[in-house]
C-alpha cells in the first residue's frame, strides 16, 4: 500500500472540503444566526484544512497509484468527510450526538436521505442549507469534483474514478479523465441551475427551490419540512420534482451524447429503454391497484407518478404515505428499492444495467439448458458481453446478498417486525431514505440505538460505494506495502 499517495490524496480533498463548509456560513450570516452556528462552521473549516495541509507534508515523490490505493481513497474519503460533516450539527448544538450528527451527514453525502430528526423543522436556515448541500456534493462524488478541478495524472486517477461512480462498467466521455470529470460536473450543476429556476417559476422561495434541487440533484431527499413535499401541496411543485428525479436518475453520459448530436445512439441505449419501461410498469400498476381501493384516478395517478419517480431513483421525497397502500403496491415499491436507476446517474440501487444483464443470463441458461449443443450468448447494448463482465455482475450480487442478509441479522434484534427491518437496510444499502414499516415516509431513524445507527451509517457508505471499497478497506492484507 502506498500511505503517502493515500495521505496526499485525501489531504487534497481536506483541503477542498475546508472551502467548502464555508458556504453555508454565508447562508448563517445573511439569517443573522446565533454566533455559534458561524464559529461552528468556521472551527470545522479551520480543523479540516490545518490537518489536510499537515497530511500534505510528504507530497513530494509520492508514487504511483494503484487499484488499491483507489479503493482505500475513496472508502477513507467518504468515512472522513461525513465525520467532518457531522461537526458543524454538533458544535452548534442542533444536533448534540455525534453519533446522530455522523448518521445524518453520511444519509446526506450518500444521497441516502435518511434521518434520525423527527422535527427537521428545528434546525436553522444555515444547517439545513449544510444538511441539502452534502446531497449536491455526494450526488456527483466527492473525488469526481475533486478530479475536476485538481490536476492529476490520467492513470492515477483512473483508479479513483472506477471506485466511486456506480455501475458495472466505468467509462471516460472524452480521452482526458480530467476533462470528463469537468463535462459530468457542469452537466449536473446546469441541470440543477434549470430544476431551481422551475421551482422559483412555480412560485416556492428562492431558499425552498435551491435546497429541493440539490436533493432532486443528488437524489437524496432531505426536505424541509415536516411531511417532505406533501405540505406544499402544488402539483406544478410535485411535477417538476418528479421529472427532474427521473432526470438524475439517467446515465449521464446519455447527456453528453445529447450535448454531441449523437440523438439516435441515446434513444436507442438499452438500458434508457429498460429503466423508462421500469418506471412506466410501475405507475401504470400501481395506479391500478389504488384506483381499485379508495382513490380516484387523477389522485391515483399523481401520487404513483411522484412516489414511483422518487423510490426507483432512490430519492426519498414523498408526498403520501405509501405505508398505507395495498400490499400490491407496497411489493412494487420494495421491488423498485432495489433496481434503482441508471448506472452513471446519481441513483443508488443495484441499477438498471445490472437487472438487464442479469434476467439476459437467465434467459440464455434456460436456452443452453433447453439446447446443450447451442451456443447462446448474452448481448447489452448491442454487443456480446464477455464472461469477465457476467462473472463480475454475478459477484456483485452475491456480495450484495451475503452483506445483505448479515446486516438485516443485526438490524433485527431491535425491529418489531420483519418488513421494518427489511426495509431499513434496503432503504440503507439502496440510498432511498424512508422505508416501510416503523421507517415509513412520516417517520425517522431515531429508535435505533446508536450502534446500530452506526452500522447503518456504514451500510449507507457501503451502498453508495457499491461495497467492494468498504470491504477492502477491512482487509489487511490491503495495507502491506506494495514491492
Amino acid at each position: 500500500m502506498n500511505k503517502r499517495m493515500v495521505r496526499y490524496v485525501l489531504s487534497r480533498i481536506l483541503q477542498i472540503f475546508g472551502v467548502l463548509v464555508l458556504l453555508p456560513l454565508f447562508v448563517s450570516l445573511l439569517y443573522q444566526e446565533p454566533l455559534r452556528n458561524q464559529v461552528s462552521f468556521l472551527g470545522t473549516a479551520a480543523l479540516s484544512s490545518a490537518i489536510g495541509f499537515s497530511l500534505s507534508r510528504n507530497s513530494v515523490s509520492v508514487g504511483g497509484m494503484y487499484a488499491k490505493e483507489g479503493f482505500v481513497i475513496v472508502s477513507v474519503c467518504w468515512v472522513m468527510l461525513s465525520f467532518f460533516g457531522a461537526l458543524p450539527f454538533v458544535l452548534s448544538g442542533e444536533i448534540p450526538s455525534i453519533v446522530d450528527a455522523f448518521f445524518e451527514t453520511a444519509s446526506g453525502f450518500t444521497t441516502t436521505g435518511a434521518s434520525i430528526l423527527n422535527d427537521v423543522e428545528v434546525l436553522s436556515p444555515s444547517m439545513l442549507f449544510w444538511r441539502s448541500f452534502t446531497h449536491l456534493i455526494g450526488g456527483m462524488g466527492v473525488l469526481v469534483f475533486a478530479l475536476a478541478v485538481l490536476p492529476k495524472t490520467e492513470s492515477e486517477s483512473v483508479h479513483i474514478m472506477k471506485a466511486e461512480v456506480p455501475g458495472p462498467v466505468f467509462g471516460k466521455l472524452v480521452s482526458k479523465l480530467s476533462s470528463s470529470a469537468r463535462i459530468l460536473y457542469v452537466i449536473y450543476l446546469a441541470m440543477t441551475a434549470a430544476t431551481i429556476l422551475l421551482l422559483l417559476i412555480g412560485g416556492l422561495p428562492l431558499f425552498d427551490s435551491v435546497l429541493l434541487s440539490f436533493g432532486a440533484a443528488g437524489t437524496g431527499g432531505f426536505a424541509l419540512r415536516n411531511g417532505s413535499i406533501a405540505p406544499y401541496d402544488s402539483l406544478y411543485v410535485e411535477t417538476v420534482l418528479g421529472f427532474a428525479m427521473l432526470a438524475f436518475g439517467v446515465n449521464f453520459n446519455l447527456y453528453f451524447m445529447l450535448l454531441s448530436k449523437h440523438v439516435k445512439e441515446v434513444f436507442t441505449n438499452e438500458e434508457l429503454r429498460w429503466y423508462l419501461s421500469i418506471v412506466a410498469a410501475a405507475i401504470l400498476l400501481i395506479t391500478a391497484n389504488l384506483v381499485g381501493t379508495s382513490q380516484g384516478l387523477w389522485t391515483a395517478l399523481r401520487d404513483s407518478f411522484f412516489t414511483v419517480s422518487s423510490v426507483v431513483t432512490t430519492t426519498g421525497y414523498s408526498t403520501a404515505d405509501f405505508g398505507q397502500w395495498p400490499l400490491f403496491s407496497r411489493l412494487i415499491l420494495l421491488v423498485l428499492m432495489f433496481v434503482g436507476g441508471m448506472a452513471g446517474s446519481t441513483s443508488g440501487g443495484i441499477k438498471v444495467s445490472r437487472i438487464a444483464i442479469m434476467a439476459k443470463t437467465a434467459v440464455a441458461e434456460l436456452k443452453r439448458t433447453s439446447y446443450p449443443n447451442r451456443v447462446v450468448s448474452v448481448h447489452f447494448e448491442e454487443k456480446a458481453l464477455d464472461t469477465k463482465t457476467i462473472r463480475s455482475v454475478v459477484n456483485y450480487l452475491v456480495v450484495y446478498v451475503f452483506v445483505f442478509a448479515v446486516i438485516l441479522l443485526l438490524v433485527s434484534l431491535e425491529m418489531p417486525d420483519f418488513i421494518s427491518a427489511f426495509s431499513t437496510v434496503a432503504a440503507t444499502i439502496n440510498n432511498i431514505g424512508p422505508g416501510m414499516g416503523v421507517v415509513g415516509p412520516l417517520s425517522s431513524f431515531s429508535l435505533y440505538s446508536p450502534l446500530n445507527k452506526v452500522l447503518l451509517s456504514f451500510t449507507m457508505i457501503m451502498g453508495r460505494l457499491e461495497i467492494f471499497p468498504i470491504l477492502i478497506l477491512f482487509s489487511p492484507s490491503i495495507w502491506r506495502r506494495r514491492a
